[in-house]
Parts: C-alpha cells; sequence; structure tokens
C-alpha cells in the first residue's frame, strides 16, 4: 500500500546523499586550502603588473609619496614623452592650498622633485560624487585627443592592490584611443603579502577587491564619445 504523501500531496520523500563525517572533513580541509591560497594570491592578482614603457606615464594625484617617489624613478629609467598627472578637486584645505586639484598638486610635487616643467601635465577632472578613477580617466581621453594623440601608450603607476581597478577603468576609458599598462607599486604602509595581519591592510585589501567585484561586474558606464 502506499504511503500517503505530506501537505495534501504536494510533497513526496526521496531519498538523498549527505556526506559522513570523513566526507565533511575532506570538505573543510579543500575549502581551508582553497581560502588560503585565496588570502596569500589575491593582493598579488589586485597590485597588477603589466608594464607598457615608453609614451606617456600617469601619475594619479592623490597617490603617496612613495609612489610619487617611485614614478620619479621610473621616469629615469625608461624614455617617457611625458607625465599626466590626473586627479580632480582637493576637498580640503583650500584656505591654505595653492594647487586645488590633485593633478595639479602633483604637478608641483614634481617640480619641486626636480623633474622638467615640459614634461609635467596636469589633466584635472571635474568634481564627481562617484566613479571618480573612471572620471579622470575620461578627462585623459579627452586630452589625448585635443593633441592628436591617439593610439599613445600610456602606462600608469598604480597604488598597490588599487592597480587592477584603476587599470580596468582606464581601459574601459581609453578603448580606442590608446593602450594601457600598469605598474603596481607595493604598500608601504603594511606588509604586502601578510595583508591580513594588519587593520590598514585587511582594510585596503578587501576594500579594493569589493570595488574591483563592482567595476568589472556591475559598472557599466555609457560608451565614451567617439
Amino acid at each position: 500500500m502506499t504511503a500517503p504523501r505530506p501537505f495534501l500531496g504536494l510533497l513526496q520523500r526521496r531519498p538523498c546523499l549527505l556526506p559522513t563525517r570523513r566526507g565533511w572533513l575532506a570538505a573543510a580541509l579543500v575549502l581551508a586550502i582553497a581560502g588560503t591560497v585565496f588570502i596569500r594570491g589575491i593582493y598579488g592578482f589586485l597590485a597588477s603588473q603589466h608594464p607598457l614603457p615608453g609614451g606617456i606615464l600617469l601619475v594619479e594625484g592623490w597617490s603617496s609619496d612613495y609612489v610619487i617617489e617611485a614614478a620619479v624613478d621610473e621616469f629615469h629609467r625608461n624614455h617617457y614623452d611625458a607625465i599626466c598627472l590626473a586627479g580632480g578637486p582637493i576637498e580640503w584645505g583650500h584656505a591654505l592650498r595653492e594647487q586645488k586639484t590633485f593633478a595639479d598638486y602633483a604637478k608641483a610635487t614634481l617640480l619641486k622633485m626636480g623633474l622638467p616643467a615640459e614634461v609635467l601635465h596636469s589633466v584635472p577632472a571635474p568634481a564627481v560624487e562617484r566613479d571618480r578613477s573612471y572620471t579622470s580617466a575620461l578627462s585623459l581621453r579627452k586630452w589625448l585627443k585635443d593633441r592628436g594623440a591617439v593610439g599613445a601608450k600610456v602606462n600608469i603607476i598604480g597604488n598597490g592592490p588599487h592597480s587592477r581597478r584603476t587599470w580596468l577603468l582606464y581601459e574601459k576609458a581609453l578603448k580606442g584611443v590608446a593602450e594601457v599598462g600598469i605598474i603596481g607599486i607595493a604598500e608601504a604602509d603594511f606588509e604586502p603579502h601578510r595583508w591580513w595581519a594588519s587593520s590598514e591592510g585587511f582594510r585596503t585589501v578587501t576594500g579594493e577587491l569589493i570595488g574591483y567585484v563592482y567595476a568589472r561586474l556591475l559598472f557599466f558606464p555609457p560608451p565614451p564619445q567617439p
């Protein structure tokens, strides 16, 4: 005799396979190994390295001092036609600050560090509430087109784990106008390969991972103007 089905015949019982204790232990081991590989490898993934020496060196004006110093070393090490400084308005210290944008601030810094004025080009971006790196990249796109530099190479000095997201956004904005490379400069505020051991490292890497996932999967800006 067939057993009655529960819930007025809307559901039925079926046998299913469940892990044994050994199976659960094996699954936990696999997850632990995968988690360790992910944690140890994520910094290297985010701090991208895809250099394209020559052409234009791009520095984001809000970068830390050690990143600016690395840009000077890179300029002296490889031949570049120009250094472009990107960045929108500085939102603090206007009463005491001569430079009102991060682009102008970085240019003044590099002048103080001895680079010739003729190779430094400030490319400020407008004030926006979100997608600031992408907006800076669009400003660079317009700057390149206005100067007939379509087809140029742009090599970005990246800020540690921010590098991959920066590279992605500039590639989106400069598509059809310039070839984009990236040099990720290692973080100086925490130990890169033990980023989880400090609060600064944990906040920075996890924040940049979330930002990269957003830029890769959820950020679909309108196509740049041709």
